[in-house]
C-alpha cells in the first residue's frame, strides 16, 4: 500500500474541451485516487461559475488547507477562465491564474506537482512556476513547438529546470524532448481500459461495417478521409461516420452516392466513446501536425480495426502495424485500399483483433505511482537526531553568520583581524570564515577566535570542475579546486565536514544547476535560502522552495567581502559544538534579515580591491589591523 500523497495534475488544456492531455489527466487521477492518494485536478474551464468557485474555496482554504483535498475522487479545480475560440486543441491563455496557481500553492500542502505539457505561456507553465512541492512534468504529443524550441528555448529550459521527474508519453515525444531540452524522459504510455464484451472474438461480423472518424487531429486529416473514401468501391456494403465539432469540409465535398453512405455527427449528437464503440474501422489520418495517438488505443481497447498514418507515434501503439493498418500520410489511395484489406480479409482481421489489448490505466497510475515513490524518497528524513535535540535544549541563543570571505580570498581585501572585530562588534556569536578554495584565512581566524570572543567555523567554498561551487563546512584541509561536484562532497564528507550549498540558483554566480544538484541532494546538509548579495530575489526564493521540498534544512549567510556586510543576515540558533550539534541546532533556527545596500557592499568591495593599487592595499590592511587589533 502506497504512502498517500497530495497531489495536483495541472492540465494546460480547458478542461471541457476534450483534449486527450485530459483524458489522461482524468484517468490516471482516478486510478491514484483508488491507490489512497489524495488527488486534485488544476485546469482552465470555459465555466466562469466553477472560477468562481475555485477562488471561493481557496480563501476558506486559508485556514482549512485539508479542506481542499479530497477522500475520495479527484477534485477538479478551475483556476482560470479559458477563451473559447481555438481552446479545444490549443493550450488555454492563463489568463488571471498566476494570483490563483500562487495561492492554491501557498494553501495546499502539496507532495507533488505534477504538470502537462508545461510549455509556456499556460496554467501548466504557471503551476510549475509557483510549486512548492516535487515537480513532475509528462510532455505528451510528439508534435515539435516552433516558439518553445527555437525562439524561447533558453527561457522554456530554465522553466523545466525546475522539474525533478520527466516523463513522456510516447517515445517519439521522449526523442524530441531530450533533442531539444536535454534530460532523462521515461516513457509512460497512455491506458485504455479495454471492453471485454467489444473484444470478444466472437464478435459477429456486421452486415454494414461501420467506418468511423473522429475530428481530434489538425483539420487536413479529416480532408484526407474524405478524399480516401472517394476511391472506396460502392459495390459492397460499408457506411462511415464523422463526428465533428465543425461539421463536413466544405473543401472536400462528396458525391451524391457516396453521401448517403458519410454521415456527420456532433457530439451533442451521440458521444465520442459510444462511437467508437460502434466502431468496425477506425481511421486516424494526421500528416504529423497534431496526431491523436489515445484515440487509436481506445479503439482498439474498444475492438475497433485501426487504419492510421504512418507516424512515429501510431505506429507505436499500433505495435508496427501488428495491431493495425498503416499508410504514408496524405496517401489517400492506400488509405482506402488499407481499408478495403480489412473489408474483404476476414484472416487478416481475426489477426489484427488478436493483438494484446493496450494496458488498463490502473498500470500507467502504478508506473506514475512509481515515479512519485522515487522522489519522495529521495526527500531528507526531516525528523532529525533527538539525542543531540536534547543536548541543546537548554544552550544559550547566539547568531551566526555562515558565509563569508577575508583577504585570503583574491576577491577580498578584508584581513582576519578586521573580520574578527567586526563579527564581535556586531554581537555574532560564531561564523563560518569560507575563502574561495582556500582554508588559511579560516585556520588563522579560528586560531584567533579566543582572542575576539567568536566562535570559527572553518570552511572553503570550492569551486568544482564545471558543476559551480560547493561550501564545506568544519573543514580540517584544504580541498583543491577543479574536482567533479560529487567528488568535493565526497572530501568535504571524508574530512567529517558538512556539505552546504551556496546561493544554488543565482545565475550570475557559478551554481550546480538543477540537474548536478538532484544528482547530489540525498548527501546536501544544508542549502542557503538567503543571500543578500544575490541581486534577483527569486533566486533566494527558488533556493528556499527547493531547500522545502526536499526537507534539507535552510542557512543563510552575508557572503560577505566587505566588513560593513557581515551580519547584514544572521541565524540565531542554539549553541553548539561540533557538526553534529550544528546542524541539528540549525535546523529549528530563524533567519533574520538586515536590509542592505547591494549597490553600496558592492561599491565598498571594488574600492577595497581592483580600484586601489597593491601599495596603497597594504598600507591599508596594516592600518586596520591595528585598529581591530587595539579594539579587543
Amino acid at each position: 500500500m502506497p504512502v498517500p500523497l497530495a497531489i495536483a495534475q495541472v492540465t494546460p488544456f480547458a478542461w471541457e474541451s476534450g483534449h486527450e492531455v485530459n483524458d489522461f489527466v482524468a484517468a490516471t487521477s482516478r486510478e491514484l485516487a483508488a491507490l489512497g492518494h489524495r488527488v486534485l485536478i488544476v485546469a482552465p474551464s470555459f465555466d466562469n461559475g466553477a472560477v468562481r468557485e475555485t477562488r471561493t474555496a481557496l480563501r476558506a482554504a486559508r485556514e482549512h488547507p485539508a479542506s481542499l483535498l479530497p477522500d475520495g475522487a479527484p477534485r477538479v479545480l478551475s483556476v482560470g477562465e479559458a477563451l473559447p475560440a481555438g481552446a479545444t486543441r490549443r493550450a488555454a491563455l492563463p489568463i488571471d491564474v498566476s494570483r490563483t496557481v500562487e495561492a492554491l500553492h501557498a494553501a495546499v500542502p502539496l507532495d507533488i506537482c505534477h504538470v502537462h505539457e508545461p510549455f509556456a505561456p499556460s496554467v501548466a507553465s504557471t503551476a510549475l512556476r509557483h510549486s512548492r512541492a516535487l515537480n513532475v512534468g509528462t510532455f505528451h504529443l510528439p508534435t515539435e513547438r516552433v516558439l518553445s524550441t527555437q525562439v524561447a528555448r533558453k527561457l522554456v529550459e530554465r522553466i523545466f529546470g525546475r522539474l525533478d521527474a520527466r516523463t513522456a508519453s510516447y517515445s517519439e515525444t521522449a526523442a524530441l524532448m531530450e533533442r531539444w531540452f536535454p534530460g532523462t524522459y521515461r516513457v509512460v504510455m497512455p491506458g485504455a481500459d479495454a471492453d471485454a464484451a467489444a473484444r470478444a472474438p466472437a464478435r459477429p461480423a456486421p452486415a454494414t461495417p461501420r467506418i468511423v472518424f473522429v475530428d481530434r487531429e489538425e483539420r487536413p486529416a479529416l480532408r484526407a478521409f474524405l478524399r480516401g473514401l472517394r476511391s472506396m468501391p460502392l459495390d459492397t456494403p460499408w457506411e462511415a461516420v464523422v463526428l465533428s465539432e465543425r461539421g463536413p469540409s466544405s473543401s472536400t465535398p462528396l458525391r451524391a452516392a457516396l453521401r448517403e453512405r458519410v454521415r456527420f455527427c456532433t457530439p451533442s449528437e451521440v458521444g465520442e466513446q459510444e462511437l467508437i464503440g460502434s466502431a468496425d474501422i477506425l481511421v486516424a489520418a494526421s500528416a504529423g501536425a497534431s496526431p491523436a495517438p489515445s484515440l487509436l488505443l481506445r479503439g482498439r481497447a474498444a475492438g475497433a480495426l485501426c487504419v492510421a498514418s504512418r507516424l512515429p507515434a501510431y505506429e507505436e501503439v499500433l505495435d508496427d502495424g501488428a495491431a493495425g493498418l498503416l499508410f504514408e500520410p496524405d496517401d489517400t489511395e492506400t488509405l482506402a485500399a488499407q481499408v478495403q484489406r480489412l473489408l474483404a480479409d476476414a484472416p487478416l482481421r481475426e489477426r489484427l483483433a488478436a493483438a494484446p489489448a493496450p494496458r488498463p490505466w490502473r498500470d500507467v497510475a502504478a508506473d506514475l505511482d512509481a515515479v512519485y515513490a522515487e522522489l519522495t524518497g529521495r526527500r531528507h528524513d526531516g525528523r532529525g537526531n533527538a539525542e543531540a535535540r536534547a543536548r541543546l535544549r537548554n544552550r544559550r541563543f547566539i547568531d551566526v553568520d555562515l558565509h563569508m570571505h577575508t583577504d585570503h580570498s583574491g576577491d577580498c581585501a578584508t584581513p582576519v583581524e578586521v573580520l574578527l572585530a567586526t563579527a564581535r562588534d556586531q554581537g555574532l556569536g560564531a561564523i563560518a570564515v569560507t575563502d574561495h578554495n582556500e582554508i588559511s584565512g579560516a585556520l588563522e581566524a579560528r586560531e584567533k577566535a579566543a582572542e575576539f570572543g567568536v566562535k570559527v567555523i572553518v570552511g572553503e567554498e570550492v569551486k568544482t570542475a564545471s558543476q559551480g561551487e560547493v561550501i564545506g563546512l568544519f573543514l580540517t584541509e584544504k580541498i583543491p579546486r577543479g574536482l567533479t561536484l560529487q567528488e568535493t562532497v565526497a572530501e568535504i564528507r571524508r574530512q567529517g565536514g558538512l556539505v552546504y550549498v551556496p546561493h544554488p540558483f543565482d545565475r550570475m554566480h557559478a551554481v550546480p544547476d538543477y540537474e548536478h544538484l538532484l544528482a547530489i541532494v540525498d548527501e546536501v546538509d544544508a542549502i542557503e535560502v538567503f543571500n543578500p548579495r544575490v541581486a534577483i530575489g527569486a533566486f533566494n526564493e527558488e533556493a528556499e522552495r527547493f531547500a522545502a521540498k526536499y526537507r534539507i534544512v535552510a542557512g543563510a549567510g552575508s557572503d560577505s567581502h566587505v566588513a560593513p556586510g557581515l551580519g547584514s543576515v544572521r541565524i540565531r540558533m542554539r549553541d553548539f559544538d561540533g557538526p553534529e550539534e550544528f546542524l541539528e541546532s540549525l535546523r529549528e533556527a530563524d533567519i533574520i534579515r538586515t536590509p542592505t545596500s547591494l549597490l553600496y557592499v558592492q561599491a565598498l568591495k571594488f574600492l577595497e580591491t581592483k580600484a586601489t593599487p597593491s601599495g596603497a592595499r597594504a598600507a591599508r590592511r596594516a592600518r586596520r589591523v591595528r585598529r581591530a587589533t587595539r579594539k579587543s
